[in-house]
């Protein structure tokens, strides 16, 4: 390849870094991706029609949405594997976000999703400019189980009156469960019945057909028993006809009068999308050995969501599901994704009459067991054996999803736990250090009972950064630990190791703690960083010589010049 070539590729991956891949594509990889993508498009048919009930959608808004992302995707994403499309957390904060500025209007229920999938996708490149990959770690672990638990929730209790063949209408966990009791009587006894076949299905086919996607099986079973035996003439609710063809490009409306409602919910609605979506991408890139950039994955998935409103689709995130599909069928590159697009437009093409004799009950079978599946108790029990103020945040966060919806919770559980990273960055552990007998090095004498102090000096240790809302506390517990020391005090020496950071405020809780122990005539030393700090004060114009007294590059160095100069040969203070 010519040179000018190669470096008009290296300008292009910067924006788009799926462009030179797809050049040097290797045609020894396509049969594979060919095979990936076409089992990645049998889970996606089922599952994205399911998913658009979620959010509130008619069910080839679900195919809409896994067509023209996956190109985007495959154009600026950096993961080789991820996947697109509907996602379950996803649809339910569309479905919570539109349906109350909706009020019961269909088109403007259209509008309205479009406008925030379209707003949403926007935080995301936006959010990409400025950097902000990091916002993948922004919602902590225990939230997003909860996050997920609550939606799992959220959809089971959604789509149990689809399998018993009657509406549910209230809202919240026990008025639903109370609703369905005394609806039982009204169950559609062949409604039921497709529905737990499709049930059974799904459960049986890992066992007997593993290579199968059991949603795809149970989907073909269901609607092959309505059009065998005639069930939609027997009161059994199905899809009907669908649309044929492929989505039109269009920009959604965007209704001005609720853009300040629409802005807040694409926000919570981008960080959701993305966190979500990185989770994926990082568990396949590390078991497959390669990297992903997180301000990249931003912009893809804004440009995706992008593309999804374009075409009347709705909002995606990456699915964990198909990118398993994908990866355990064999897929090498981003060119299956392109594969699984071609297909499912294949089947929006030419193949949507089948599809009118799937059964609503076969699809709420469906959400039910991908709920089961995506209920995860095992990690919110390690979360509770580990931190159960963390375990807390995690059983808040999804009994709020179920009760008072999921944008709702999102925001006060991530105000708890900021509430939490402050209240523990402002009180960090801090400790005197001292020796133990048998063990190399220094530890806090409050954890190990036989640790001994040395005469005269006192080692202290503040884990953490040393900030303005932490200064003064650090300033008090400081002069607390020398206080302690009592009379024979002579020097205090700071560990600045853990010192991860020092604000404005900090180097002046510094300077007051050293005025305060030098009018009691101890000498202040700070051990560590050495280096930094004497560049740090020479820059700003603060050094003066005495302060290369006061810094020590180790511990080591300060405890070997205590025992020089302060104290007596015949009781050494160890050098390690």
């Amino acid at each position: 390849m010519p040179q000018s070539a190669v470096t008009l590729l290296e300008r292009i991956a910067r924006f788009a870094p799926g462009v030179p891949e797809l050049v040097r594509y290797r045609l020894a990889d396509l049969p594979y991706d060919l095979a990936a993508g076409v089992s990645v498009a049998a889970v996606a048919l089922p599952v994205g029609v399911a998913y658009a009930q979620i959010a509130g959608l008619g069910p080839e808004t679900g195919l809409y949405a896994s067509l023209l992302p996956l190109l985007v995707y495959a154009l600026f994403g950096t993961s080789r594997q991820l996947i697109v499309g509907p996602d379950a957390a996803t649809c339910a904060l569309i479905a919570a976000s539109v349906a109350p500025l909706a009020a019961g209007d269909p088109a403007r229920y259209v509008a309205l999703s479009g406008a925030l999938t379209c707003l949403a996708g926007l935080f995301c490149i936006a959010a990409s400019f400025l950097r902000l990959g990091a916002l993948a770690d922004f919602l902590s672990r225990p939230i997003l189980v909860g996050l997920m638990n609550g939606v799992s929730i959220s959809i089971l209790l959604g789509q149990i009156g689809k399998l018993f063949g009657f509406p549910i209408e209230a809202g919240g966990i026990v008025p639903r469960l109370l609703e369905f009791a005394s609806r039982l009587g009204q169950t559609h006894l062949p409604t039921l019945g497709v529905g737990l076949t499709a049930l059974a299905a799904m459960v049986l086919t890992p066992r007997l057909l593993p290579r199968l996607p059991p949603a795809l099986v149970a989907t073909v079973i269901s609607a092959g028993l309505v059009a065998a035996l005639g069930l939609d003439a027997r009161g059994v609710a199905v899809l009907g006809a669908l649309p044929a063809g492929l989505p039109a490009l269009r920009p959604p409306g965007l209704p001005l009068e609720e853009l300040p409602a629409l802005l807040a919910s694409a926000a919570g609605l981008a960080l959701v999308s993305f966190s979500s979506g990185m989770l994926t991408a990082r568990s396949f890139a590390a078991r497959n050995r390669y990297e992903i950039d997180v301000d990249r994955e931003f912009a893809a998935l804004g440009a995706a969501n992008i593309a999804a409103a374009l075409t009347q689709g709705f909002a995606i995130s990456g699915a964990d599901s198909r990118t398993a599909m994908n990866d355990a069928a064999g897929g090498r590159t981003r060119v299956a994704g392109l594969f699984a697009a071609a297909a499912i437009a294949i089947v929006l093409l030419f193949l949507t009459a089948p599809l009118a004799y799937v059964p609503v009950a076969a699809l709420g079978a469906v959400l039910v067991y991908a709920s089961l599946s995506l209920f995860d108790y095992r990690t919110l029990y390690d979360i509770y054996r580990m931190d159960r103020v963390e375990c807390g945040l995690a059983v808040l966060t999804m009994l709020g999803v179920v009760g008072f919806g999921a944008i709702n919770a999102i925001l006060l559980a991530v105000g708890l736990a900021l509430v939490r990273f402050v209240r523990i960055t402002a009180r960090p552990r801090d400790e005197v250090l001292g020796k133990v007998e048998g063990i190399p090095g220094l530890h806090s004498v409050e954890r190990h009972r036989d640790a001994r102090t040395f005469p005269g000096l006192v080692i202290y240790r503040f884990d953490g950064p040393l900030t303005f809302f932490n200064a003064t506390y650090f300033r008090q517990r400081a002069l607390l630990a020398a206080d302690a020391a009592g009379a024979g005090l002579r020097w205090f020496v700071i560990d600045a190791i853990p010192l991860s950071s020092i604000d404005v405020t900090g180097l002046y809780a510094l300077h007051d703690v050293y005025g305060e122990l030098a009018e009691r005539g101890v000498r202040f030393v700070v051990a560590g960083r050495r280096a930094e700090l004497l560049a740090w004060l020479d820059e700003h114009g603060f050094y003066k010589p005495e302060h290369d007294a006061m810094l020590y590059p180790t511990l080591r160095q300060a405890l070997k010049t205590f025992r020089r100069e302060v104290r007596p040969a015949r009781a050494p203070v160890a050098d390690d």
